[in-house]
């Protein structure tokens, strides 16, 4: 299969190309270069350096490249920038979501696999979150992914034989099992690279954000699913999609990790102790995201193989050890 992969230099992206590669699809990556790395891109695949906002030049590519579906994984995924700049990220996020969407609908491509995030539930009433779970996200991120989850209902309304799958991500983790691609942002918000920046020399300790929290050690409680088994259920719900479907799914491991879990942890991974201080609470951060991923695994026969956050540290050690400077190492 023909997949253009949007954001396909990205830490998720890149892991999404060499799985197609490997599926025997062909994949072709656009990326604005933004936050991702050329590097990340296998240099016999199409790359196409091109923004969201640009949608006469994504009708091209979909044309040219004849492409039968999307991945799409372009977006600003932070949410404490996102409540410094919401208009930023209503642009990039839900704009530009409709800018492809309309290229697609000008191109014939009636395929979609879109990146959604746990931050539309918001502060759940009840974990695990399911896929029913009432949807109130708190901040301008998760609003911005909600909103494109509501213009793809719209748009498949009014498009009968136009299928889409939303996967809801819960916190992404860990780094390619072979080491040669991995997690590189600037600045990085994610909690284990910046665990391990401090064994790296990087920093001099690491911050928790609040530990007054309503958790058992006070501190956020979060679903960890390696990057690979995430893109594991992208390949699945890709070869899964037909005409007409509407699909939902939650991508999580099934079981929460406190901030403090996470840091003892990397201390058992890196063989050391790890310096650390606790910070006041980031805006829009809510105090326990976990899920149940019973209705992929049950529909399309994912399943975790990475469930132990040792071993999901570990391969971000792996990467991170052998590329202090990421790929500018």
């Amino acid at each position: 299969m023909n997949v253009l992969v949007t954001g396909g230099a990205g830490y998720i992206g890149s892991h999404a190309v060499r799985a197609l590669l490997a599926h025997g699809d062909s994949p072709v990556v656009m990326d604005n270069l933004f936050r991702g790395h050329r590097q990340a891109v296998p240099e016999n695949v199409p790359f196409f350096q091109v923004d969201l906002a640009e949608t006469d030049k994504i009708v091209q590519i979909l044309t040219d490249h004849k492409i039968e579906a999307v991945l799409h994984f372009a977006a600003l995924t932070y949410v404490g920038e996102s409540v410094q700049q919401p208009l930023r990220y209503y642009a990039n996020n839900t704009a530009g979501a409709i800018s492809l969407l309309t290229a697609m609908d000008r191109a014939g491509v009636r395929k979609i696999v879109f990146s959604s995030t746990a931050a539309t539930f918001g502060e759940p009433e009840e974990v695990p979150i399911v896929e029913t779970s009432p949807q109130h996200p708190i901040n301008p991120y998760g609003r911005s992914k909600w909103m494109v989850e509501q213009i793809l209902q719209d748009y498949a309304g009014a498009n009968p034989k136009f299928g889409y799958c939303v996967l809801r991500y819960f916190n992404v983790a860990g780094d390619s099992l072979g080491g040669d691609i991995g997690e590189d942002h600037t600045p990085e918000t994610h909690i284990i690279p910046n665990i391990l920046f401090v064994p790296l020399g990087k920093k001099e300790s690491f911050t928790l954000f609040g530990d007054d929290y309503p958790t058992p050690d006070g501190t956020c409680v979060r679903d960890y699913v390696h990057v690979e088994d995430l893109i594991d259920a992208h390949i699945l719900a890709l070869d899964a999609l037909k005409d007409g479907d509407r699909r939902y799914y939650n991508l999580g491991i099934g079981r929460g990790y406190s901030v403090k879990e996470m840091l003892d942890a990397a201390e058992r991974v890196v063989g050391q102790k790890i310096p650390h201080q606790v910070g006041p609470r980031r805006s829009g951060d809510p105090g326990t995201l976990y899920t149940s991923s019973e209705k992929i695994q049950r529909e399309l026969g994912w399943s975790p193989k990475h469930t132990e956050v040792d071993d999901v540290i570990a391969t971000a050690w792996n990467w991170h050890k052998n590329h202090p400077n990421g790929y500018g190492s």
